[in-house]
């Protein structure tokens, strides 16, 4: 049982688009990502994923509408439905998901972590 500073672990990486382990819980995976530019549009036909904003503005594209999160705040996007993150600057967000998440779900790209490092 130790606590977790996200500044300390924010500092131990700068790439965008690599999700690394923080936590685990209920076989649920902690994450934290730095975000720029434009994620794809992709769904997680079994896993439902929580957004949160540590700093910075982050959107989310659906396909009807898109949602603008800010400092403190999240989302649940539910399972199965589509969606494209989009920084326009630099986002620090946390997510939590399970365990068996891939971050780009359907869609296999350069973007495809199989492999997610634990910090």
């Amino acid at each position: 049982m130790n606590k977790v500073n996200l500044a300390e672990k924010f500092s131990q990486f700068t790439e965008h688009w690599t999700p690394k382990i923080v936590g685990e819980l209920n076989g649920q995976h902690v994450k934290l990502a730095r975000l720029k530019g434009e994620f794809v549009w992709h769904k997680h036909d079994q896993e439902d994923e929580l957004f949160f904003v540590v700093e910075g503005v982050l959107k989310i594209e659906f396909r009807d509408k898109t949602v603008t999160l800010h400092n403190g705040e999240f989302i649940v996007v539910p399972k199965g439905i589509e969606h494209k993150p989009v920084a326009n600057e630099e986002v620090l967000v946390m997510l939590f998901e399970p365990a068996t998440t891939l971050n780009t779900g359907n869609t296999e790209n350069e973007l495809t972590q199989h492999q997610l490092d634990r910090l």
